[in-house]
């Protein structure tokens, strides 16, 4: 039986209430993070493992980033929900508790994310994971975080001390709903790109490091993305320069762009906590079936033998 965890209060909105993270919780770097500047728990990024039942799970795993700006994390319908979510199809889930501003910026939540996929392909044998099935999914900010993981990896340092460092952080796959993707740009999240650069919020060198769409490459994994027309906080234009990218680099990727639908529709089943739609949405509820489709066919869900 999963324990109960803490309830994750750091950094909430106004909006967003507070809402416990249930499954063990897992530090990504038991003896300290880099760049920590206190013991909090906001100083120590976390996974909370939420298992596919035994008799269901087929080997794939995804770490899950929910989204916030890089100011709060929306743990409840892009976190918590989600998560029970990939366990529906067997998928063991890991929801990533990266650190955020004002206390953190970058390199810090890109540190958080790549350490997170190295963990749970490092642990692979232990969670009965499938380590060429490992992949991340992101909403919003979270979105950004995901595209960052996707674009910005590594294959690990053989000879390193810590045995999670000498594996790779690649994912195999990756899915961005309604992400922040480009930074500097008329359609960028300007809140996203100052919580996570800061007073370097205008560095050129750095917005052009986390504008997601000038960094794909022929070695980024395969992506599924979603979003909405009518999303006015993050327009469709982000995921559609990334859709791009990833079609000029010969990237298997889907993209849907649904006409109706706000800013955090989440999973669109409708949220009781106030931050999501709080009815569904009979169009945008779909667009998980969507996602479970392009999952089965990739292989990415395919049953252990």
């Amino acid at each position: 039986m999963r324990a109960l965890a803490a309830v994750v209060l750091f950094g909430l909105c106004p909006q967003e209430k507070a809402s416990p993270l249930t499954g063990p919780i897992e530090l990504l770097w038991p003896k300290g993070a880099p760049h920590a500047v206190g013991e909090e728990e906001r100083d120590k990024p976390a996974l909370s493992v939420y298992l596919a039942p035994a008799e269901r799970a087929n080997g794939a795993a995804v770490v899950v980033c929910p989204g916030g700006g890089y100011g709060f994390l929306a743990v409840g319908h892009e976190g918590h929900d989600v998560a029970q979510w990939w366990n529906g199809l067997g998928v063991h889930a890991f929801v990533l508790r990266y650190r955020i501003a004002p206390r953190y910026r970058q390199p810090c939540p890109m540190l958080d994310v790549q350490r997170a996929v190295r963990t749970v392909r490092a642990r692979a044998a232990e969670w009965k994971v499938d380590p060429a099935r490992i992949g991340v999914m992101g909403f919003s900010a979270g979105g950004h975080l995901a595209s960052t993981a996707v674009t910005r990896f590594d294959d690990g340092k053989p000879d390193a001390e810590d045995p999670v460092e000498r594996v790779g952080c690649r994912p195999d796959f990756g899915v961005l709903v309604y992400p922040v993707i480009a930074f500097g740009e008329p359609f960028t999240h300007q809140g996203s790109q100052k919580n996570l650069l800061g007073d370097q919020a205008e560095d050129p060198e750095l917005v052009r490091f986390y504008s997601s769409e000038k960094q794909v490459t022929a070695r980024t994994p395969p992506c599924f993305l979603v979003h909405t027309t009518e999303d006015r906080p993050v327009p469709s234009e982000n995921s559609v320069v990334f859709y791009q990218a990833l079609a000029r680099a010969k990237v298997p990727a889907e993209l849907h762009i649904y006409e109706k639908g706000p800013h955090g529709f989440g999973l669109g089943r409708g949220d009781a906590r106030g931050v999501g739609p709080k009815a569904p949405d009979p169009v945008l509820s779909t667009w998980p079936d969507r996602l479970a489709a392009w999952l089965e066919i990739r292989g990415v869900t395919k049953q252990r033998r």
